[in-house]
């Protein structure tokens, strides 16, 4: 072969191997970039945790046992805060099994409606059950209970070795926070021209406010729980506290596993209530909380730059809510989970969303339920990331049946990469 020859077919091999190099980084690229959740096979599996039934069934919470199956809690009983039957329940899905376990009693204060339960295991993998207890058949009066198990493996309801009251005591900065906010919530009524109330109904509930929080027993009264607790750094247990009468946030805080409480700054935006935690890359704390406030109805932000002791910026987050739960969890691959009622209005579209960037933006986003107004209702939901990575969700299934309301809790399994592939056609 000639030198020219040589020379040709040399070119050609470095071109042929230049281009192999360029697919291959190309390739390289390409799997960085797409997530390792879109790579997966999407699944979503469902089902309800026991027949639909008329009696109230409502604010679940779920878990994953260290052996690896699911924990559901939720309320049941004729009513709500206004029926003295209302019980906590609980079920149990066993690891690698497709039915749910007969339901059992998890709390009941006989007389008393109970309510508002969560659920979380610790680092040391003792079961917690936070819930209410009513005194007096208003939310206002809502007593905040304690359970710890460790032995809640077993088949059936958890065998419970400590039960106690978690004194919820506001201190000093309380009044002092509420003091604060309230010349930045007349302003922001007036701004919005009053959202179509009277100033003097506005100004009634400020007062109220005001005045409320100087009263000891009102103050110490009337939080509950909503969404998982949240452990920072192993130790420092965060539970997110809210209050229908103030309708604003509050963080109950221990550093002791519940020996000892304090309570953070307030959260203070006219209507933001059921908080949810997560951290962010760079050890602040970011809230996601429940519109209970007039409209435009949006979930409302906040954000901790001391461990949950203080938080500022209380803010309008652009999300719709139609003044329903909703919860915000903090995946291992970094990725954000948002899960939660997607409109302004009504609850019969539930929607889990996945944010890439701490939620500056949420890119993925695809419908748990979806019906037509009227139709059903689909909400509080539950959010857990399991030790395979896959998400587990429980949340209240409403549907009209015959002209009235059947109630169950439904269940839901799935991946993030069903998230990302959106809704079908």
């Amino acid at each position: 072969m000639s030198r020219d020859a040589w020379q040709d077919a040399d070119n050609a091999d470095v071109k042929s191997f230049s281009f192999r190099c360029a697919l291959s980084c190309l390739a390289a690229f390409l799997c960085l970039a797409i997530p390792k959740a879109h790579a997966e096979k999407p699944f979503h599996r469902a089902e309800l945790i026991f027949p639909l039934e008329s009696w109230h069934n409502h604010a679940s919470c779920i878990v994953e046992t260290p052996h690896g199956d699911l924990l559901v809690c939720w309320f049941h009983g004729s009513g709500e805060r206004k029926a003295d039957d209302v019980k906590i329940e609980g079920a149990r899905l066993r690891r690698g099994a497709t039915q749910w376990s007969a339901r059992f009693t998890l709390a009941d204060t006989p007389d008393y409606p109970d309510g508002n339960p969560c659920l979380f295991i610790d680092p040391q993998q003792k079961l917690w059950l936070f819930h209410t207890t009513i005194l007096a058949n208003t939310w206002e009066s809502a007593l905040l209970k304690c359970r710890i198990s460790h032995d809640y493996e077993r088949a059936g309801a958890p065998r419970w070795e400590a039960s106690d009251v978690v004194h919820v005591k506001p201190g000093a900065e309380f009044q002092i926070g509420v003091s604060n906010a309230l010349p930045r919530l007349e302003q922001a009524a007036r701004d919005s021209n009053w959202n179509g109330r009277t100033q003097r109904e506005v100004q009634d509930y400020l007062d109220a406010m005001r005045q409320r929080a100087d009263d000891k027993l009102y103050s110490r009264l009337g939080w509950m729980t909503r969404a998982h607790p949240f452990v920072l750094d192993g130790r420092w247990l965060i539970v997110p506290l809210y209050h229908d009468g103030f309708s604003f946030s509050l963080m109950a805080i221990t550093d002791d596993w519940g020996r000892t409480w304090h309570t953070s700054t307030p959260l203070i935006g006219g209507g933001n209530i059921q908080p949810s935690i997560v951290r962010r890359r760079d050890g602040s704390l970011f809230t996601l909380m429940r519109d209970n406030g007039p409209p435009p109805k949006r979930l409302i932000e906040a954000e901790s730059f001391d461990r949950g002791e203080t938080w500022l910026n209380v803010r309008d987050s652009g999300l719709p809510n139609p003044g329903s739960g909703a919860e915000i969890v903090g995946l291992r691959n970094s990725h954000w989970a948002l899960i939660g009622n997607d409109l302004e209005s009504g609850r019969h579209s539930l929607a889990v969303q996945i944010s890439d960037d701490e939620g500056r933006s949420w890119k993925w986003k695809r419908h748990l339920e979806l019906a037509a107004r009227g139709d059903g209702s689909f909400s509080y939901p539950s959010l857990t990331q399991a030790r395979d990575g896959s998400l587990h969700a429980s949340y209240s299934f409403f549907i009209k049946q015959g002209g009235a309301e059947s109630k169950s809790i439904k269940h839901a399994h799935f991946n993030e990469a069903w998230v990302c592939a959106g809704d079908s056609e």
